[in-house]
């Protein structure tokens, strides 16, 4: 069995060899379900005296928790649609781990093969990460510590389709069919202008002031108050693509936005200026190929 990190390199170290043996010498305990399939909790300590042992875990929600307590051992997170159909085996799956996340390393399992996706540092860090499902299934692994009292390893899951999932990936502009289809699907709908940049490690968050809001879930965007109709929001993008947005562009350059709500935080999908937005739109209009109809007045 290999062990490999995010960039490739291949892990030859104790702990390589600690997984290998809970992989090929360990007795897997029977499968635990949560009572509604979407969440699970559970107790490294129903492990003492197994520390080898991996229990099998499946969650088959589009969206749920996971909480392991007092890790001990290692446990495979099977993260599944609960439909068959083709297009579900092309869902990309992104986990938020708690702030406090500890005491474990998460991996990418596929056909025992681990790739390292968090370590217990950058869990720490509460940042949001995804990868295809088809890539495998997540494997846990708790780090031997001697006191085990304090640590908790926790995230939260959702199961979005490729395009939402691609948080921290090239910042690809789209095509004037995917921004009409955009504006029609997506979360959130808004226009105004990009007032701060706020800096983070993989990513960052731009402040947007919105002169209008076409759509939005989860109250992302609130009332900036006053009589006229404004609202404030930050919106999460990738670095490149804050760069996009705010490369050679005047403070008040209105701007279409659309994109997804993730764990509560509004994501960059498809933007453009709103100029060649409508410019988009109204050719669709006049040629019949609207997917949708946009108040532009």
């Amino acid at each position: 069995m290999k062990v490999w990190s995010g960039d490739g390199t291949n892990l030859l170290s104790p702990i390589s060899a600690y997984l290998a043996a809970i992989l090929l010498l360990c007795r897997t305990t029977s499968s635990q379900y949560s009572s509604d399939q979407c969440s699970w909790k559970g107790s490294g300590l129903t492990h003492e005296g197994h520390t080898r042992d991996v229990e099998q875990v499946y969650l088959r929600c589009s969206q749920g928790s996971l909480e392991w307590l007092y890790p001990t051992g290692a446990i495979i997170v099977n993260l599944r649609p609960n439909t068959a159909s083709p297009a579900a085996q092309r869902l990309t799956a992104c986990i938020k781990p708690s702030a406090g996340s500890r005491g474990s390393n998460i991996y990418l399992d596929r056909a025992s093969q681990l790739k390292l996706l968090l370590t217990e540092s950058q869990q720490a860090l509460g940042q949001v990460h995804c990868f295809g499902i088809q890539e495998g299934a997540l494997f846990i692994e708790a780090i031997p510590y001697r006191d085990i009292s304090r640590k908790i390893t926790a995230f939260q899951y959702e199961l979005v389709n490729a395009r939402q999932g691609s948080l921290t990936g090239p910042c690809q502009p789209c095509s004037d069919e995917e921004l009409l289809m955009a504006v029609c699907t997506s979360d959130f709908v808004v226009r105004g202008s990009v007032v701060g940049v706020e800096e983070a490690p993989e990513q960052e968050s731009v402040a947007v002031a919105v002169s209008w809001l076409y759509r939005q879930k989860s109250r992302v965007f609130a009332s900036a108050g006053g009589r006229a109709r404004r609202w404030t929001g930050r919106v999460k993008t990738p670095p490149q693509c804050a760069a996009r947005l705010t490369q050679g562009r005047a403070r008040d350059d209105q701007l279409l936005l659309t994109g997804s709500v993730r764990f509560g935080e509004a994501w960059l999908g498809c933007a453009s200026r709103y100029t060649d937005f409508l410019r988009v739109y109204r050719t669709a209009q006049e040629r019949g190929t609207n997917p949708c109809h946009v108040d532009t007045d």
